[in-house]
């Protein structure tokens, strides 16, 4: 994808996040490696009013040198460290989605209780310990809590997740949201029965070949 497509796609999936209730104003943040570095969504600019020059190139060499005409968002730090760290994917995703932030404001995992639990790469969505946003402590403990899988939550915050493309970046984002939301929903009326790890070994293998992979 050329430069101006990726700068289009991450206006568009910001939007797109917005439409779906997942994220509201200016809180979340979108990331596409490209070249060097990585194309960031600006600080403080909301989604409706962005603009393809808006979005912010930061080469991997400097954070300081970014190109643009707005600083990149203040969570610069978790998705360039991110992007290093995992060659593997290309794009990083946060939201502050409801019943997920929910979640990890009580500080909890959202645990294998449906097998699309599968869809972050393991047996459970972690969260990742508390550190104040923008901070470089926040960034190693999200790269600590991505250590296996592609979705995590952020205590007392809200949800990253990454992919190799904005599309499924954004399919788990959504299916992480209705995973926390079953989960809520189930603990008010009994308690929810958990799926062991023999049978979450099979469902991750399935998950090889899984329509949500592309």
């Amino acid at each position: 994808m050329s430069e101006l497509g990726i700068r289009k796609e991450i206006i568009a999936t910001c939007l797109k996040m917005e439409e779906l209730g997942i994220n509201q104003g200016t809180s979340g943040n979108i990331s596409h490696r490209f070249k060097d570095g990585i194309l960031i969504t600006p600080s403080g600019i909301s989604y409706d009013l962005l603009k393809p020059k808006d979005i912010v190139f930061v080469p991997f060499s400097s954070k300081e040198d970014f190109v643009g005409e707005y600083p990149p968002s203040s969570e610069l730090d978790f998705h360039f460290d991110i992007l290093r760290a995992k060659p593997e994917i290309n794009c990083v995703l946060h939201n502050h989605s409801t019943y997920a932030t929910s979640m990890a404001i009580c500080r909890m995992d959202i645990p294998s209780h449906h097998y699309m639990v599968g869809v972050g790469g393991g047996k459970k969505i972690p969260c990742a310990e508390y550190a104040t946003f923008g901070t470089s402590e926040l960034s190693q403990n999200i790269i600590k809590a991505l250590d296996g899988y592609n979705a995590c939550l952020l205590a007392n915050h809200g949800v990253v997740t990454t992919a190799i493309t904005l599309k499924k970046a954004l399919n788990i984002a959504i299916e992480v949201e209705n995973l926390a939301k079953q989960y809520i929903m189930a603990k008010q009326i009994g308690k929810p029965v958990i799926l062991g790890d023999k049978e979450m070994d099979k469902i991750l293998e399935k998950f090889k070949s899984y329509g949500m992979k592309k």
